[in-house]
């Protein structure tokens, strides 16, 4: 329990003291004006409150990610912690807050403009790849996950199942459409008030249950002898790092109406991201007291299983059943930003006009069509690919980001950093895995992941001092 505490602690402190130095060092201007107000159409840019940016903002980036990704790393028992606390300080944090300003210091660009600009026009090319298969993929999961969640309580229907998928499918191709003040910026503060108490309401049961959460270890609990570098860090991504929130954070750029409420927006909203996969984590270390118990539920009834039965034991049936309906809020308020930030990458990419509902619906549909197709894909794996996606967009974000901050001669080690640490992870889960990657020897595949970061780093260098001499 101490530990828990001791990490609660120090997310907030991250947030007051190394979050106002990142905003420091963006430095910010007050009284620049935003593209909501620069560029308001009524449809994508639309000057809205901080309060309600926080809340769209919380549920645009928290879907199953900060839920189901904790639980998997619990696996791992309270060594998960460590990556939770220091990962969404010194790297979430930092990827959210720079993806969403810098966006906003350049008309709201997403993230392939932003590769475009700083990391040449033809990596963009790449990056919009990279950005349209994570946010497909999101959708995908975002879809898969909430049906499974709601045919579950109502009694694992196959059939009950695939409406639930066509209703979901219904809303998002609504949400994606209509302009983000219809409908995101009316129901999300309601539901991001609900995603709160549900995580409350766990935090307090977990309490109230009486069983200890374990205090910290550095051992690897993991029963099948999976090693914590690098799985650990695309295991939990949301509620740490994740590249899926720099799709999302240029939305939200588009609708502030100051600088000044990046922080709290931004990086802010990556805290409590945090604070929500550390209780998640903390309940299925509390209610499984040995890893075995809780791998053999997630290997007959998956993540959501273990969700249904945190809640209802933690809460009792009637307030656990409506913990169950905040965590399934999550993943559909991600899910149908995701398809909208793609509607937006697509546009942008093709030059295609958005305030006509007509093209709107003409870019949607095929990214709705091949989904659907998708959910007949095999969820862990789908997961897999997701989570490797997820980081290798987190890359390049940062990478973005020290670039950003080399050219305007402020400290650019902040990004640079996280942007190598990351790296080697994906370089090095892609030579480890055998489902998704080549299955070579953990020892050769961290070697591969450091040598790859180094390689980036020389060439971040290389072509940096290059534009430098040319100027």
């Amino acid at each position: 329990m101490i530990t828990f505490i001791i990490a609660i602690f120090l997310l907030i402190l991250g947030y007051v003291i190394y979050g106002k130095f990142v905003e420091r060092n963006f430095k910010i201007d007050e009284n620049k004006t935003t593209p909501a107000n620069a560029l308001t159409d009524g449809v994508d840019f639309v000057p809205m409150g901080s309060n309600k940016n926080s809340f769209i903002q919380i549920l645009n980036i928290a879907g199953v990610g900060p839920i189901f990704g904790p639980i998997l790393g619990a696996l791992y028992g309270p060594s998960a912690f460590i990556w939770i606390v220091f990962g969404s300080i010194f790297a979430g944090g930092v990827h959210d807050y720079l993806t969403g300003m810098i966006s906003m210091r350049y008309g709201g660009a997403h993230l392939p403009e932003l590769a475009s600009r700083f990391l040449g026009k033809y990596f963009s090319h790449v990056v919009n790849f990279f950005a349209l298969l994570l946010l497909v993929l999101v959708g995908t999961v975002f879809v898969s996950a909430p049906a499974k969640m709601i045919n579950e309580l109502v009694g694992n229907d196959a059939d009950i199942y695939i409406i639930i998928v066509l209703l979901i499918f219904i809303y998002y191709i609504i949400a994606t459409l209509l302009p983000i003040d219809k409908v995101i910026g009316k129901i999300y503060p309601v539901l991001g008030f609900l995603l709160l108490l549900s995580a409350l309401g766990i935090c307090i049961g977990m309490f109230m249950f009486g069983n200890p959460i374990p205090e910290l270890t550095l051992e690897n609990l993991h029963p099948k002898g999976i090693p914590y570098y690098p799985v650990i860090f695309l295991t939990i991504s949301c509620g740490a790092l994740s590249g899926f929130h720099a799709t999302q954070s240029p939305i939200i750029s588009r609708t502030i109406n100051n600088e000044k409420d990046g922080r709290k927006i931004f990086y802010g909203m990556m805290i409590v991201e945090a604070v929500i996969a550390m209780i998640w984590a903390a309940a299925a270390m509390s209610l499984f007291h040995g890893n075995n118990d809780l791998s053999s539920l997630l290997e007959n009834g998956g993540p959501a299983a273990v969700v249904n039965k945190i809640s209802v034991t933690f809460l009792g049936t009637i307030a656990g059943t409506i913990a169950v309906l905040g965590v399934i809020v999550l993943p559909i308020t991600s899910g149908d930003t995701s398809f909208r930030a793609a509607r937006m990458i697509v546009a942008d990419y093709f030059k295609i006009d958005q305030k006509v509902l007509k093209n709107r619906f003409m870019v949607a549909v095929p990214l709705f069509v091949i989904s659907f197709i998708l959910t007949k894909m095999d969820f862990q794996l789908l997961w897999r690919y997701f989570s490797w996606a997820n980081q290798v967009t987190a890359g390049i974000a940062l990478w973005i980001g020290a670039v950003y901050l080399y050219q305007m001669k402020t400290n650019y080690m902040v990004a640079l950093v996280p942007a190598f640490f990351i790296s080697s992870v994906v370089g090095s889960y892609l030579c480890y895995d055998p489902t998704i990657g080549f299955g070579l020897d953990i020892s050769i595949s961290n070697t591969i992941g450091v040598l790859f970061s180094i390689a980036l780093t020389v060439l971040f260098f290389s072509i940096l001092t290059k534009r430098k001499s040319a100027l």
